[in-house]
């Protein structure tokens, strides 16, 4: 296949460093969608509030009230649940969870300032589910000591944890069994008439008469929702093992979204069951009313004893790699060390570390004041995480592209739920939360943390407001993620457009701009007045645009000056924040402009343009803007995909555009001389349609000479090829006659990239 088509990427042989596309691999065990997600999610949903608490829920507020709280605070954690979903298909998400998510978006300072408040925090919570524990234990064995029970608990939970998280998941597997078998123990009671009070006799709407430690004084819905919301939770635990998982893009959304809806209908069903087998007076007085009314009573103590178990086991595991995370990327002292994974994979340092706080805490006997702050800095998470989407998604970055597309109603309305239900649980502790994020956010900035991650940052600071302008350009690696198509396009004459207009506003459309370069060769002949009517007009279609004219005189070249003008221009633009990163050409038609054009490339090289060559058909146009190809030149025997796929990221992305602005169909094509190599070259076109997160792409390995297959190729309105540094312009005359279609020649100018 000719040099000019795009040249393919490869495989790296070895694993690459943090920076390369795939981080160091492991000897370690990794956890599919059930055991590493589902599982630790769905019990740390299925708490302790479950068993001893929503009894109470339902006494105070009723069947429907209760209901009303059940729902609420689930479609809080759901819309979360369903914004975090669709963050993470469109990162590569490294180990630590929430953390990872919002370092890679806004950046290590505010995944930092969120992380270690997180982390403390669930270290804290291991401690409360110990503290739980007991209190089930010795409702059982009063005679046995409290410390004692403490300690040992915390022994088994932590050895288990710091073995393996694949000890820990068969752990929970054992658990799962056991809270199962309560909530059959529950089944089967309200199969034997446990069901006694029709639904005419329940309260639909409770007295909301309060509790019995406070002698019955009364309290409203709000307070009983901020007593249930945080069985609702849990849905990080799952993603805390990001890390561990196969493929996280995929795991982490169907495993929390199936634990949420599992847990949902499990809490719908107790509420209806407990409402119909206890009187309201039951219900708010007996915190053991679910034990007393099942089939067999100590089934659900089991089911207690495993829920406040395996809620602390998730705990250990997940708190342990969100330091691990945190330490790797210097955000914690002692990141070095608290970083370092062994030979299978364990973050042991960071374990041990984890070990020393809980038992610390164990030695505090009483964390009762300080829960409600736990569970502010998880709402704080949640919040954030729902900002991120709102972010990404606001922007219209071309690299937000993730597989799955949610509203921007559920983020919105995940983030509002998520503040409220902080300032309902405790206004002045949700106060001292944002102070101690706000602080940490601040220590983290003044340390210029180096992430081996781009995030999205450059393009928010330029989408707010102009005065970030500074800060923009200061920041290091900002191309890659907030990348958008910038065209620059001479203009001889305006009526030039006229057949280049749609496919430019294609391109840029929506959230690219368009700069027309006006140039003539001193003389005047109206382009300062006849370019701002062609600027509004690319403005009325929503595509941002400017102009200016570069005047000049004739040319040694032979040119006019065309390329001495357009030179001096790029030059010029440079120095401007808003500068264009590709240069749009129609394709020449004398052979002095054919030289003028191997000047301008070669100039665009120099100060890293992007250069895309129009080369439309006389007749066919770009057809029905239906289907498009793009085509990758054969690269045998060396079919292997790294960070850097050659001259093919301005291609992909041009392509993908034109794709979502035509809803057209898009395939990828290569021809390759050795039928053996087909094999190879079919699993690379496919890993690179996953890693660039363009599904839905046809792929077209065909075997024999490109110069033969390229007349029986697939029909499309638009071809795309690669063009290299010196074009050969009888060649791309001759691509435009073989295809029947318009070409687009296209050179990358190396700050793009398809897998950003």
């Amino acid at each position: 296949m000719p040099a000019d088509l795009p040249e393919a990427p490869s495989f790296p042989t070895e694993p690459e460093s943090a920076d390369g596309l795939t981080e160091k691999v492991h000897e370690r065990k990794l956890f599919g969608t059930f055991g590493g997600v589902f599982t630790p999610t769905l019990l740390t949903i299925l708490g302790v509030i479950m068993y001893l608490r929503e009894g109470w829920v339902i006494g105070n507020a009723g069947l429907l009230g209760g209901f009303g709280i059940i729902l609420l605070a689930f479609g809080i954690t759901a819309c979360t649940g369903l914004a975090m979903s669709s963050i993470t298909t469109n990162i590569r998400i490294g180990a630590g969870g929430a953390y990872a998510i919002i370092s890679q978006s806004l950046g290590l300072e505010v995944g930092g300032s969120l992380g270690i408040p997180r982390y403390l925090s669930q270290a804290l919570a291991i401690t409360l589910y110990i503290f739980g524990f007991r209190e089930g234990w010795r409702w059982v064995f009063p005679e046995h000591h409290a410390f004692l029970v403490d300690v040992v608990v915390f022994l088994l939970l932590w050895g288990i944890a710091y073995k393996s998280a694949d000890l820990a998941i068969k752990t929970q597997y054992v658990i799962m069994a056991v809270i199962a078998a309560s909530l059959v123990s529950i089944a089967v009671a309200a199969a034997n008439g446990s069901m006694q009070y029709e639904l005419t006799d329940v309260g639909l709407w409770g007295p909301f008469v309060g509790a019995p430690e406070d002698n019955f004084t009364g309290t409203n819905f709000w307070i009983v929702f901020a007593v249930f919301f945080p069985a609702a939770t849990g849905i990080m635990a799952g993603a805390n093992m990001s890390g561990d998982l196969k493929n996280p893009r995929r795991s982490i959304p169907i495993g929390t979204m199936a634990a949420i809806g599992v847990s949902l209908v499990i809490y719908l069903l107790l509420a209806y069951w407990l409402a119909r087998s206890a009187t309201p007076e039951e219900l708010v007085s007996n915190y053991y009313v679910m034990i007393e009314k099942a089939y067999w009573g100590p089934a659900v103590v089991a089911g207690l004893f495993g829920a406040t178990f395996s809620s602390a086991l998730a705990s250990m595991v997940g708190s342990a790699r969100i330091l691990q995370a945190m330490g790797e990327h210097g955000i914690v002292p002692r990141g070095k060390w608290l970083g370092e994974l062994t030979g299978r994979g364990e973050p042991r340092n960071a374990m041990l570390a984890t070990g020393v706080i809980v038992f610390l805490t164990l030695l505090l006997r009483d964390l009762n004041a300080i829960a409600p702050l736990i569970t502010t800095f998880f709402l704080i998470t949640y919040a954030m995480l729902n900002v991120v989407v709102l972010v990404e998604q606001g922007m219209g970055l071309v690299s937000f592209r993730p597989l799955l597309r949610v509203h921007w109603l559920i983020p919105a309305l995940g983030l509002a739920g998520s503040v409220l239900a902080m300032f309902i649980i405790n206004p002045v502790v949700s106060l001292l939360s944002v102070g101690v994020v706000l602080a940490f956010y601040g220590v983290l900035t003044r340390r210029r943390l180096d992430a081996p991650f781009e995030d999205v940052r450059s393009g928010l600071f330029v989408a707010l407001a102009e005065w970030a302008a500074k800060r923009v350009v200061e920041m290091p690696t900002m191309q890659e993620r907030a990348w958008k198509p910038n065209l620059l396009v001479p203009v001889e004459d305006p009526h030039e457009l006229r057949g280049t207009f749609l496919i430019i506003q294609n391109i840029a459309y929506p959230k690219g701009s368009v700069k027309l370069l006006g140039l003539h060769a001193g003389q005047e002949n109206g382009l300062a007045d006849r370019l701002p009517r062609l600027t509004k007009a690319f403005r009325e279609r929503g595509v941002f645009a400017t102009s200016t004219v570069v005047a000049n005189g004739a040319s040694k070249h032979g040119d006019g000056g065309f390329a001495d003008r357009l030179i001096t221009g790029t030059q010029v633009l440079q120095g401007a924040f808003f500068r264009p990163n590709i240069v749009f050409l129609h394709a020449p038609q004398t052979p002095e402009r054919e030289d003028a054009y191997g000047r301008v490339i070669a100039e665009a090289a120099e100060q890293n343009l992007g250069v895309l060559l129009y080369a439309p058909h006389p007749v066919a146009g770009v057809g029905q803007r239906r289907s498009i190809n793009v085509w990758i030149r054969d690269r045998s025997p060396d079919w292997h995909l790294s960070w850097d796929i050659g001259n093919l990221d301005l291609s992909i992305l041009t392509a993908y555009k034109l794709k979502r602005n035509w809803d057209a169909a898009l395939r990828l094509i290569t021809v390759v001389e050795d039928e053996a190599e087909m094999d190879k070259a079919r699993e690379f076109m496919v890993r690179l349609t996953d890693l660039a997160r363009i599904p839905d792409t046809a792929v077209v390995v065909a075997p024999g000479s490109f110069f033969d297959f390229i007349r029986i190729a697939p029909q499309a309105d638009l071809n795309l090829f690669g063009l290299v540094p010196d074009p050969n312009f009888d060649f791309i005359r001759r691509m435009v006659q073989a295809t029947h279609s318009t070409c687009l020649f296209v050179r990358d100018s190396g700050h793009e990239s398809a897998l950003a």
